[in-house]
């Protein structure tokens, strides 16, 4: 079910600071309360592969995202204390250290299953008459961007192998932001600083006449 145009699930979860402390994180309050943006990124597992790449291409971005008021959550279903094994693991042996911001530990898997983003299926077992779960009972690369008043504007989900562009990201929050302080829409290819259209069959036919 897409959550784009509606609020953000208010369901709160573990998390760990790259300090170590143990955290309650409710991303809707977060945006909220905060009157920020967020973005929250979800990966498969720590100590794995395509996903520390992204962790710190992220973290590597941070300040752009601080520039444009969004904050930065990365959220798994590990636990805090793997976290911060993998945040007190150095980069060159394929860890995160480095990495500042939060990230969630879903192990109840609450918030993972409102978004329907685990790698999870129920199927019936003749053998135990019941239904056992197949599948890693992991995230997808899921990505959602939530506005100042929890609503969520953007989401995306990549399979396993496939890193994410943190750019299109950036873009993606400029673009918001234009729509909502000038009122005009964005077309294909926006980026900041080039020209946006009025929401009419005029305007859109003078800039499709123009590029």
């Amino acid at each position: 079910m897409a959550l784009v145009g509606k609020k953000f699930p208010n369901i709160t979860v573990d998390a760990i600071s790259f300090m170590g402390d143990n955290l309650r994180i409710n991303i809707l309050e977060e945006a909220v309360n905060n009157k920020k943006k967020v973005i929250l990124f979800w990966y498969p597992k720590d100590f794995t592969f395509v996903c520390p790449t992204e962790l710190h291409a992220f973290q590597a971005a941070l300040q752009e995202f601080e520039k444009r008021n969004t904050t930065v959550i990365g959220a798994s279903c590990d636990t805090n204390e793997v976290h911060f094994a993998w945040l007190n693991t150095a980069k060159d042996n394929g860890g995160i250290e480095g990495v500042t911001y939060p990230l969630l530990a879903d192990t109840t898997r609450n918030l993972a299953a409102a978004l329907d983003i685990l790698d999870a299926e129920w199927v019936y077992n003749e053998d135990l008459n019941d239904e056992i779960l197949e599948g890693s009972n992991v995230t997808f690369r899921a990505t959602y961007l939530i506005d100042e008043e929890g609503k969520v504007f953007h989401e995306s989900v990549n399979d396993m192998p496939l890193g994410r562009n943190v750019n299109e990201y950036l873009r993606l929050i400029d673009a918001y932001t234009h729509v909502q302080t000038k009122g005009e829409v964005c077309p294909a290819n926006w980026e900041e600083g080039k020209e946006a259209m009025s929401a009419d069959r005029n305007s859109t036919a003078a800039y499709l006449a123009s590029h």
